[in-house]
């Protein structure tokens, strides 16, 4: 008999922490704007933000994405540690959850099931409208948990996952904290430590569930589709740096065991680039890199 696809609701203390998590970061950004007008703001506090988006960003696209829910190549065990805690400290979820509920989107892609469809509720505007919200937030707020038993026993199997699963609280301590650390030490100031906990911590968190989340809800709307896929999956090139790659989105659900996502000229996808330079130093093996043969297939449907 085949597992259901929901396992039970998220534990109430859960739920506001899954709030807090999206409000606290987001009146954050919100406060920036004024902030920014001529106080507030240090080259530190820039490049703090710039490297903390970098690494939590290709922790989540690389590892929690690529690695362990598609399988695009295998990975030595430091490396597989290192990629889910980085992709934890993104702050988007424990990476046992993150994972069910990425399988079950591609098992379920924009029909009923799917937990992050825009395409649930109609075409008219007003549906396009309540998809959208849903796809790009609402459902993150949904108490219901995706079943880990069904969409990703293998990492329920794994003991580093399940641990690193475990920590996720005291990693996103961690990654709101660090920053903060590394701003005063070098300011030697408690201004120092509370900009950078401003931008590089709390701003810097929301800027990249944004654009996560955009993925989930744009990438889903509009945009190009070269390739043929059994969904609305598309191809939208403003967030492709921003999203690390991952908003070349068409040919990552046309063949979603890809490595790489922007494979077309022009298409910058800077986490293939990275995966590439694991597989060059002997960390990663077996990469499933696209071939001319396979991408033509896909092209013609």
């Amino acid at each position: 008999m085949a597992l259901p696809m929901l396992a039970a609701k998220r534990p109430l203390p859960a739920q506001v922490a899954v709030y807090a998590f999206v409000t606290v970061p987001f009146l954050a950004l919100v406060a920036a704007v004024p902030l920014a007008w001529g106080w507030g703001l240090s080259w530190l506090d820039v490049a703090l933000a710039a490297a903390f988006y970098t690494a939590t960003c290709l922790g989540t696209t690389v590892g929690f994405h690529r690695y362990f829910t598609h399988g695009a190549f295998k990975a030595r065990r430091s490396l597989r540690i290192g990629l889910a805690v980085a992709g934890s400290m993104a702050v988007q979820g424990p990476i046992l959850h993150w994972v069910a509920d990425h399988r079950r989107h591609h098992a379920f892609a924009d029909k009923e099931g799917d937990p992050h469809s825009p395409w649930l509720f109609g075409t008219g505007p007003a549906a396009l409208a309540r998809g959208f919200w849903h796809a790009h937030l609402g459902w993150v707020l949904d108490r219901d948990l995706t079943n880990q038993r069904r969409f990703a026993p293998d990492l329920l199997a794994d003991r580093d996952i399940r641990l690193v699963h475990r920590l996720f609280g005291p990693l996103t301590v961690l990654t709101l904290l660090l920053p903060a650390v590394i701003g005063g030490l070098a300011t030697w100031t408690w201004w120092g430590a509370a900009t950078a906990f401003f931008w590089a911590g709390l701003v810097r968190v929301t800027a990249l569930h944004h654009v996560t989340w955009s993925v989930n809800s744009v990438c889903h709307m509009i945009g190009e589709r070269p390739f043929a896929a059994r969904d609305r999956s598309a191809n939208f090139w403003p967030l492709a740096v921003l999203s690390m790659g991952e908003s070349w989105h068409n040919l990552h659900h046309a063949d979603p065991t890809s490595a790489r996502h922007g494979v077309l000229p022009g298409q910058i996808d800077i986490s293939a680039w990275l995966i590439r330079r694991f597989e060059r130093a002997g960390w990663a093996w077996d990469v499933r890199w696209p071939t001319p043969e396979r991408l033509a297939r896909l092209a013609a449907g």
